[in-house]
């Protein structure tokens, strides 16, 4: 059994290339520009919304609170009718990446801290890279792959843009199994 503390270097470093890599594969590389549509009438819409005072948070259009409500026929008439949203709302002004950054940082953290439990439970002292590898990237595929199915399944986000996240995810638990397969002690 290989301690959490002893892998602190396989979770702070593993933790570093994911962020790098997830910097390159969002803000580089083409590949999740089109993940966002734009919708007709932008300002309009925009316009449109702002006397309402939206607060910060999740929204459903229409939304009938609960399985009676659903079967109103108001309710009904109103989902058939459409436009029928998922939306989150977020405060006026630029996007705080630094703060969202610094969160990313931290759950990047937080899948090392439990990549390191699972492989350091299951392999021992001085094992192959290969087994290592195996155990890490393994735990940290699941980690970073699974959970976005759900978004999918109940919130109909694009499946495309879920495929890749999905492969973000491939990507991620890779090189996080190559950094502790590299580092075990």
């Amino acid at each position: 059994m290989v301690s959490i503390p002893s892998l602190w270097l396989p979770i702070l470093l593993s933790a570093v290339a994911v962020f790098f890599v997830s910097f390159l594969l969002h803000m580089v590389l083409p590949f999740h520009r089109n993940d966002f549509k734009k919708l007709p009438d932008e300002g309009g819409i925009q316009d449109a919304l702002r006397k309402f005072n939206i607060a910060p948070g999740d929204y459903m259009v229409p939304c009938g609170g609960g399985p009676e409500a659903m079967k109103d026929p108001a309710f009904v008439e109103k989902l058939n009718k459409g436009p029928v949203l998922l939306l989150t709302a977020m405060k006026p002004g630029p996007f705080n990446m630094g703060g969202a950054l610094f969160q990313w940082f931290l759950y990047l953290l937080a899948v090392g801290i439990f990549v390191a439990y699972v492989t350091g439970r299951a392999v021992d002292p001085g094992a192959a890279y290969r087994e290592v590898f195996r155990f890490a990237g393994c735990t940290a595929f699941i980690a970073y792959w699974f959970a976005l199915l759900q978004d999918s399944i109940w919130h109909k986000r694009s499946w495309g843009t879920t495929w890749k996240n999905m492969v973000d995810g491939l990507i991620y638990g890779l090189l996080t199994g190559g950094v502790f397969g590299w580092l075990w002690p």
